[in-house]
């Protein structure tokens, strides 16, 4: 389902109307919360996590920390629930074997660089994860799952969205108010560029009561030259309209763009219409990283993609925290 707009403007009468049913979810998570010490794998587990629901940049960070991890040394696996995947688990993901359908894309997106595990009870896969050599356990998601004990927990969120209106499911975009995530954090990581973190400072920057730190998204060109060919584009995504714009900035000429809905199933029939969409402008068909891992095995050498890569603005700040969570110095 796509947010709705008012989750993300000044609270109206929409919102207005549904506080009183946000307020009983932020209780619910709250009480499911209260109390639970979780279940100590016995290894560091390293949360990333958000407040808001919906797409804010878990993938890339997670990705980034596991890149970071193993260039020191470190074996980390990551642990996920395997949204929109069909198999509970746990197991480990083998991206030449399982399919998205079976795993989730974004797990299956991840097990690219490094080893990823799915299922559905967290114990058991951080378990399983641990017999076969996890060093840490990068929780992805699960900032609202009490099921184990974290040891570093990452909240991440879009700058230009921030926290939307405020307000919880379904008068907003939150799992719980911003004032009980923050006493559970110990970091926020806000993604964007300097006039959207400029922006989600002043707006935001007096309820991030834990360090901040600041990332964003960069496209990894190739020696790409996205001028003088007509594109159509198509994401799958929490937020596609974030993807179109970096492809206009890249200089993409962009005929149509298709916003679909987060983790849809890339069906025969929605290919085709695509396939007949850009054939009348002649135009070459192009996705987000997530969405490829779902194209059928006869479309991923059609369309193409345009990957990215988190950049963290203090990477010293960053290594601290994870030296202080591995007992160690991983600069």
């Amino acid at each position: 389902m796509r947010a709705p707009g008012f989750w993300h403007r000044p609270p109206g009468i929409a919102s207005t109307l549904l506080a009183p049913l946000g307020a009983v979810y932020g209780m619910a998570t709250r009480r499911r919360l209260a109390g639970q010490a979780g279940f100590d794998p016995g290894v560091p587990v390293i949360c990333v996590g958000n407040i808001n629901a919906g797409g804010t940049g878990k993938t890339p960070t997670v990705i980034a920390l596991l890149q970071r991890l193993a260039d020191r040394g470190v074996a980390a696996h990551v642990l996920s629930r395997g949204h929109g995947g069909s198999l509970e688990g746990p197991l480990r993901v083998d991206e030449r074997q399982h399919r998205a359908d079976e795993v989730g894309d974004e797990p299956l997106l991840m097990a690219a660089f490094g080893p990823v595990w799915v299922g559905r009870d967290r114990v058991a896969t951080a378990q399983a994860a641990v017999a076969a050599g996890a060093g840490v356990l990068l929780l992805d998601d699960g900032f609202q799952n009490p099921a184990l004990k974290k040891d570093l927990s990452i909240v991440v969120v879009d700058a230009v969205i921030g926290f939307g209106n405020g307000r919880c499911i379904p008068a907003g975009p939150l799992r719980e108010p911003v004032a009980a995530g923050m006493a559970r954090a110990d970091m926020v990581l806000s993604v964007g560029q300097p006039r959207a973190q400029s922006a989600f400072h002043d707006r935001w920057g007096a309820q991030v009561t834990v360090p901040h730190l600041t990332a964003s998204l960069e496209p990894l060109q190739m020696g790409m030259d996205w001028h003088g060919t007509p594109y159509l584009a198509f994401a799958g995504i929490g937020h596609p309209g974030k993807f179109f714009s970096t492809l206009k900035s890249l200089g993409a000429d962009l005929v149509q763009t298709v916003a679909l809905s987060d983790h849809q199933p890339l069906t025969p029939a929605i290919m085709a219409r695509l396939e007949r969409d850009a054939a009348q402008h002649g135009a070459q068909i192009v996705t987000t990283e997530k969405d490829a891992v779902r194209l059928p095995p006869d479309w991923r050498g059609r369309v193409l993609t345009l990957p990215v890569r988190m950049r963290f603005d203090d990477e010293a700040a960053l290594d601290a925290a994870l030296a202080g969570v591995m007992g160690h110095d991983t600069a």
